[in-house]
């Protein structure tokens, strides 16, 4: 009989791992070839925050990726949440280690005096008045830590730590500018609360859980992290507790009521108010905080409740279908052009997608004004589901409606102060019609700091789009008359270059940020006067150097072909530098992809990228492996269609083989991949596509699949956009499981998986049946569990032993395979 582990195993046994080849007392991070290393510790550009007046730009340093040790820290999972209790914070590892002051007119970088020693910056924000620039530092000392709020005085260039007490930043950022930009409304970390509790470590008694028989169906989605016992919630309820408080530019204080569990904190545009959010008991151990309980109220401050917006209950599941919502409340928010207006959406339908409504009407949005003595009034009345409005002044709004099922959306334009004035429909269609999509309003953040639509002469407003077209994406800005509904194009990107708009400068929208890029440069940032002959629009603000410049040859196309039902596939093909085809030969490849569904074969068919985009090589991608010399098929369309009635995932394994197949015979056909070594991967469902292909063809010789799920009756409740429950469709579940053809799985098939992944329905349990099952059944695979790794890999050592195991599988069963 087998044998117990024995005590002697070392300790921080991690990277387990079975195949023919490798036991499972493999251990220890291990580096890819030095060319792969390179791609990890290429220097990465930093981020960047426009100033209110659109004149200046905070710069932070991007710094490499962090260390074991970082991402090793310890880690509370608690309501689905994931807690530094060093640091009363979100878990997070990777931090902003400089910061800089860029002036958008002469391009001069100025230092910040009065840093703190070994600046880790987590979030920051500018003042409405732009003379400071708010910024938290994650301060680490030895075992313990905190998040400080720090200040930027703009004009003196000098930082300040500001707050005494650290922020608690569990479950917002900590910190919000006051309108008036005297002060910040902030988060801070009790004082006086104590130590952690801490549980005896034996049950008071078993942990029950009831379920009443009510005729209602409710989707249950499984999630990670839960609460598990009483312990539990006693450890989140400390954890998110918070004490608000306002602190001024001089670091006076004032306490604003008592400590409570707020989730969410936001300061009136006038300043008088403060809508709160707050989480209740009961909880609950089957869903995460998201889905608790909240008493949603606005107070004074001094911290008086001074009117009740809601009380939401724990709501345990939604009904089914991917256009339920919440029944009641919800998505309160103040309005942006109103001195204390409240905001909110109502279900008519109970939040019920299948319930029958009175003329039609899903969801009412509300409005309601301070001091809330009056009944709210009805806002807008809509046939779909409210997803958002841009708030402009009394007589301008725009509200957008949806309705998943369909992929319908519509956008509104309403007069908040004008009621009796109907709507007016500005644009109507699918969003998954990328062609005809009109682009996005542009917002300017306002004197109060809250965002609201431009507004120009004759009632015009500025559209962001992406601007796809069948040769692929050409970002343009749009002028466009809400009165007429003329519209002007200012500006489209134009060959040989990807030009996207980072913000529009001045109210007239002649004056751009953009980011502009081609095959071989990578992104930087340029002003564009459109006032300006073409030749004289351009002036460079960066000029980042190319990350890796040993790969700047390489060949990229974006390539169109057929499937065999007639809808156009697109991808991405890549090359490594100098290869001909008709030279050196057919070459090893590797596929990338991610399925997607659609409600029509139109939309499916549209092109997406750009063929002028920058040749990125990432190490998270396929692309790394040309520096391997390999050739790359990156994103090529996996569309899942269903037209009609039909639901895309019931013809999902013939569409996706034949999508396979497509890509296959296109490279096979271009002389550009040996149609014997090719191997398809992906990340997350890509993952799951992987372990398909594998199952239902012999057009891959392994597959790397990463993170996946590949048994779908462990998410019964829908999962990506199917909605339907696995007691509905049982037949597509098990269809679409490759657990349950592992048997049929006879290429090689590498599967990573972080250790602690807490995506939901990607249980690391996933991986493992899956391994389990193709080991049992006499197929090749391996198994690399990444301890302390969550969905996406963190650590540089996780990183590099990714590289390391996907160039290792590749070699052995892609590059020097053998025709069958």
């Amino acid at each position: 009989m087998n044998k117990p582990l024995s005590a002697a195993l070392p300790l921080n046994l991690g990277l387990m791992a079975a195949s023919p080849q490798a036991s499972a007392q493999d251990s220890g991070y291990r580096l890819p070839p030095a060319a792969l290393q390179a791609i990890v510790d290429a220097a990465r550009a930093p981020a960047l925050s426009l100033s209110p007046r659109r004149d200046i730009v905070a710069v932070v340093q991007t710094p490499p990726l962090p260390g074991i040790a970082e991402v090793a820290q310890p880690e509370l999972k608690l309501a689905g949440l994931r807690i530094n209790p060093r640091t009363c914070s979100a878990s997070r590892f990777s931090f902003g280690t400089d910061l800089a002051l860029l002036q958008v007119a002469t391009r001069k970088e100025s230092r910040i005096r009065g840093l703190p020693r070994g600046l880790r910056v987590s979030d920051l924000s500018w003042s409405p008045d732009q003379r400071h620039l708010a910024f938290t530092h994650v301060a680490l000392r030895g075992d313990r830590g905190a998040v400080e709020l720090w200040v930027v005085d703009i004009a003196e260039r000098k930082a300040r730590k500001l707050s005494p007490q650290p922020l608690s930043a569990v479950l917002t950022r900590g910190f919000n500018w006051l309108p008036d930009s005297s002060g910040l409304l902030v988060h801070w970390r009790p004082a006086g609360i104590g130590k952690p509790p801490v549980g005896s470590g034996i049950p008071s008694g078993p942990i029950a859980q009831d379920a009443t028989s009510d005729g209602h169906v409710r989707q249950l989605r499984t999630y990670q992290d839960l609460l598990r016992n009483e312990d539990d919630a006693r450890l989140f309820e400390y954890y998110i507790t918070v004490q608000m408080a306002i602190v001024d530019l001089q670091g006076k204080t004032r306490l604003v009521g008592a400590p409570g569990q707020f989730s969410r904190t936001s300061i009136s545009p006038s300043g008088e108010y403060i809508l709160t959010q707050s989480i209740s008991r009961p909880y609950s151990y089957i869903v995460p905080a998201s889905s608790f309980g909240e008493r949603v109220e606005v107070r004074d401050l001094h911290g008086d409740v001074v009117h009740t917006v809601a009380n939401l209950p724990l709501e345990e599941g939604l009904p089914p279908g991917n256009d339920a919502v919440s029944e009641g409340v919800r998505h309160v928010a103040w309005r942006a052009d109103a001195p204390a207006s409240l905001a909110w959406a109502e279900a008519q339908d109970g939040g019920d997608p299948a319930r029958e409504v009175v003329d039609g009407i899903r969801d009412l949005v509300l409005l309601q004004a301070a001091p809330f003595r009056e009944p709210p009034r009805v806002l807008a009345r809509l046939t779909m589901r409210y997803a958002g409005i841009a708030w402009g002044r009394d007589d301008v709004a725009l509200i957008n409606e949806r309705w998943h099922k369909t992929r319908a959306y519509k956008q509104w334009m309403i007069a908040p102060e004008h009621l009796s004035t109907p709507p007016e429909l500005i644009h109507a269609g699918s969003y998954e019609d990328r062609y005809n999509s009109p682009g996005s309003p542009v917002m300017r953040a306002d004197a109060n700091g809250f965002p609201r639509l431009l507004i120009g002469p004759g009632t015009t407003v500025l559209l962001d789009g992406a601007g796809a077209t069948p040769e692929g994406e050409r970002p343009f800005i749009d002028r466009l008359s809400l009165t007429t509904r003329h519209k002007e194009r200012l500006f489209q990107s134009a060959a040989p270059y990807f030009e996207n708009v980072a913000a529009v400068l001045n109210d007239d929208g002649t004056l751009l940020l953009t980011t502009r890029e081609s095959p071989t440069g990578r992104p930087n940032y340029f002003l564009r006067d459109l006032t300006r002959p073409e030749a004289e629009q351009l002036t460079a603000l960066t000029s980042y150097p190319h990350p890796t410049p040993q790969l700047k040859d390489v060949y990229k196309e974006q390539i169109r072909y057929p499937r065999e039902d007639g809808v156009e596939l697109t991808a991405t093909l890549m090359l490594p530098a100098g290869y001909d085809a008709a030279r050196d030969g057919p070459l090893p490849m590797l596929m990338w992809a991610y399925p997607q569904e659609f409600k029509s074969a139109g939309a499916a068919s549209q092109t997406t990228g750009s063929p002028y985009r920058f040749n990125a090589v990432s190490y998270w991608g396929p692309a790394a492996f040309l520096a391997m010399g390999y050739a790359v098929l990156d994103n090529p369309s996996f569309p899942i269609v269903g037209s009609g009635d039909e639901e895309p995932n019931d013809s999902y394994l013939p569409q996706l083989v034949a999508s396979a197949e497509a890509a296959v015979e296109e490279v096979v056909r271009r002389g550009v991949a040996d149609r014997h070594r090719i191997a398809i991967g992906g990340h997350s469902y890509g993952a799951f596509m992987t372990g398909n292909l594998l199952a239902h063809t012999r057009l891959f010789r392994a597959g790397i699949a990463r993170s996946g799920a590949y048994n779908r009756t462990l998410t019964p409740f829908g999962f990506q956009a199917e909605e339907r429950p696995y007691w509905q469709a049982q037949g597509v579940y098990q269809a679409m499981s490759p657990f349950n053809y592992a048997d049929k799985i006879k290429d090689a098939m590498l599967l990573i998986h972080g250790a602690e992944d807490s995506n939901s329905g990607t249980f690391p349990l996933q991986s493992e049946r899956m391994f389990q099952a193709i080991k049992g059944l006499g197929g090749t695979a391996r198994l690399v569990m990444l301890p302390n790794e969550s969905h996406a890999y963190r650590a540089r050592e996780s990183i590099m032993h990714m590289l390391y195991e996907t160039n290792a599988w590749l070699e052995k069963y892609v590059k020097n395979a053998k025709p069958r």
